[in-house]
């Protein structure tokens, strides 16, 4: 199902700060650039504005943007059963002077009716093209903006408590997020990785940076996205579903969680240094010392954070607003 009232929450914002591009709300939304485009501009045919009714779900508004058709530009299920385009030769083909799409599907259905196959629509034919040019495009170098993304997720090697009475070593876990543009770090332990922790963090998180980020990027944990029979459906999408929670606190706050998409390491580079710099700094400094309640250990924490934050701001060319 699509998820429209997320496409127009992030595409309708009334605050110009908190719209994204139609390429990033895709992502998001797990649907092609193509669906955020007819979404948005039935939404504009039809007035629809944000925000919106809360009686208004997706199904609703499914059968309000398009009441007698689906989104062409999605495969479906049949798909499986059709002849696939070449991708690879697509896209070199594609960068020879005067050739495009269409002719490109033209060619690619006469090649169906020769093998006495089905072939698919232009827009399905359009669709794995984009997301073959998105994959080879993710290798590029990324540049962001001051204070619009932050990476999250969980550090891999726990901290540990001292037990008061049984002296045993009860393990803690570290929730870390970094600002993408200036690497600007944020640690808190957790007795646990539970989505209730999870949510707690990205509070303390935005209250400790004193704002909220256009974007978060979360890797694929199970507090942050849907994992395994609880996301069924026979066409895979590299982009995960978010945990509903999870969902809520976007909504709450009024930003856009692009999850880091599985396989793709390049899509959480910042955060995953971030851990292994809060590892060193952090963790690693505190080895030798001993606490007893997960209070002291964060405040700890957050004294090493703040000496961390006297440290030069390097290699980011900062730019004051005039």
């Amino acid at each position: 199902m699509t998820h429209y009232r997320e496409i127009l929450r992030l595409g309708l914002n009334p605050d110009p700060q908190k719209r994204l591009s139609q390429s990033r709300i895709a992502q998001s939304c797990c649907v092609s650039k193509s669906t955020v485009s007819h979404v948005l501009k039935r939404a504009g045919e039809l007035g629809l504005k944000w925000p919106l009714a809360d009686d208004l779900t997706d199904v609703s508004l499914g059968r309000m943007l398009y009441p007698s058709e689906k989104d062409e530009d999605k495969p479906d299920d049949t798909a499986a059963n059709k002849k696939m385009p070449d991708l690879e030769r697509i896209h070199k083909e594609l960068l020879r002077q005067g050739v495009n799409k269409k002719l490109l599907w033209t060619e690619y259905l006469e090649e169906c009716n020769l093998e006495g196959k089905t072939g698919l629509r232009y827009s399905q034919f359009c669709y794995y093209i984009q997301q073959d040019e998105a994959k080879r495009n993710a290798a590029f170098h990324k540049t962001y903006k001051p204070g619009e993304q932050v990476e999250v997720d969980w550090a891999g090697d726990p901290l540990y408590l001292q037990g008061a009475e049984s002296g045993r070593r009860i393990p803690v876990y570290l929730f870390v997020g970094v600002l993408s543009y200036s690497l600007y770090p944020f640690a808190e332990a957790f007795m646990n990785e539970k989505t209730s922790s999870w949510i707690k963090a990205h509070n303390d998180m935005f209250h400790y940076f004193g704002g909220v980020t256009k974007i978060i990027v979360p890797d694929n944990t199970k507090t942050a996205v849907v994992h395994g029979k609880a996301k069924p459906r026979k066409f895979t999408y590299d982009d995960p579903e978010l945990n509903a929670v999870y969902h809520d606190l976007a909504e709450h706050y009024d930003v856009a969680i692009l999850p880091a998409r599985v396989r793709a390491p390049r899509d959480k580079n910042n955060v995953e240094a971030a851990v292994g710099f809060v590892s060193t700094w952090i963790t690693a400094a505190l080895r030798d010392e001993q606490f007893f309640t997960i209070e002291e250990l964060n405040k700890a924490i957050h004294r090493k954070l703040e000496k961390l934050a006297d440290e030069p701001f390097e290699k980011r060319e900062l730019k004051l607003p005039t």
